[in-house]
């Protein structure tokens, strides 16, 4: 009996010889993959830095009862059903050995690599996410992969610049929200927070809205929209559902209110509220008709849908819509952004105001 087998079977044990097994499978799920592989002498090696002396026929022995026991989790089976499946069908073995490069690695489990990378992304390109918790939530994420698949997927996702928040309140603003909407143990309550706005003093440094004082809202709703969190709250004080960006918000408090406004919410239709509001904020909801050339079809579409409007065909390169959109210089501006491949039309009010809105942009130029 060698000294290794006597340190595995009773005498002379080691401290944390049990964990072997569970040490072994978190190694190969850290540094291996398909791409990559690790020997026997390298899990060898692992195991001797973790205080646990092991020998090579231990090592494919325990990845030999990792395999049962993981298929067996897997499947809600039996050890007996375990076996035979995997006798039968070694790609069923969640670690498997590449005899050309006399490695095991560990096969890709449940989700696909593409779906950890997207997820990543979408964190990455969160603009109500802070730099510092973005780099944290991917760590989170990439705990799916190796290492080496994380790192490749943290330096693709990097390549791209994007507009970060300041604020680290966020998360916890995004919770406490929740908390205020949630039905499950207790009535939907109001909730108070305080507003930041930029200050060209300091760009880098948002100031206090309202000298400081706090907004008191019914919240109902969160949503997302280009990179950016936003709450759909009633409002007492104008009594209109209203938008806050979350990322905006600071010291965001429970009152113990009772929420109001529950009539006033139950009239919104989301969808088309957020197709009409976001990027249009504020001014009064109005029906207009808009002419556009037909190559900008498909992007008229993405910005207000297709339930509620009216699409119809002008002539061989026209086409108009007739939808509701909040009239305010947020959305003249919109318009603009089109140039002469945009024509609003009616009603002749909007129109009259967008001619003003026009002349009060040329006049800065005379």
């Amino acid at each position: 009996m060698t000294n290794e087998t006597q340190l595995e079977s009773g005498h002379g044990r080691k401290n944390n010889q049990k964990l072997k097994p569970y040490l072994v499978l978190q190694y190969l799920l850290k540094y291996t993959d398909e791409d990559n592989v690790a020997s026997a002498s390298d899990i060898i090696g692992f195991l001797e830095d973790c205080g646990i002396y092991a020998e090579r026929r231990s090592i494919y022995r325990d990845i030999e009862d990792i395999n049962r026991i993981m298929w067996l989790l897997e499947n809600e089976s039996s050890i007996d059903e375990a076996e035979a499946a995997l006798a039968a069908d070694d790609t069923e073995k969640l670690v498997q050995y590449d005899k050309s490069r006399k490695g095991f690695f560990v096969r890709q489990p449940r989700f696909d690599l593409d779906d950890i990378r997207i997820l990543a992304e979408c964190v990455y390109s969160a603009k109500f996410i802070s730099q510092g918790q973005a780099e944290r939530l991917v760590d989170v994420i990439t705990e799916f992969v190796s290492v080496h698949q994380a790192d490749k997927i943290k330096q693709n996702s990097f390549l791209t610049d994007r507009v970060k928040t300041n604020n680290k309140q966020v998360l916890n603003n995004i919770s406490r929200i929740n908390e205020a909407i949630s039905t499950k143990k207790h009535t939907p309550e109001q909730i108070s927070f305080k507003y930041l706005k930029c200050s060209i003093n300091n760009v880098n440094e948002q100031l206090e809205r309202r000298n400081g004082n706090r907004y008191i809202v019914s919240p109902y709703k969160l949503l997302i929209n280009e990179g950016n969190y936003y709450l759909l709250a009633f409002e007492s004080r104008s009594q209109k559902i209203k938008t806050y960006r979350v990322d905006r918000m600071k010291d965001v408090q429970l009152m113990g209110a009772a929420r109001e406004g529950a009539d006033a919410f139950a009239a919104v239709d989301i969808e088309a509220y957020a197709q009409r509001t976001f990027s249009m904020f504020g001014g009064e909801t109005q029906r207009v008709t808009i002419h556009f050339v037909n190559p900008l079809l498909d992007t008229v579409v993405d910005r207000f849908g297709t339930a509620n409007v009216i699409y119809g065909k002008v002539d061989e390169n026209h086409f108009s819509i007739n939808t509701k959109v909040n009239v305010s210089e947020q959305f003249f501006s919109w318009l603009c952004g089109f140039g002469k491949r945009a024509k609003l039309v009616s009603p002749a009010p909007v129109v009259e105001e967008f001619k003003q809105f026009l002349d009060k942009i040329r006049n800065l130029y005379q």
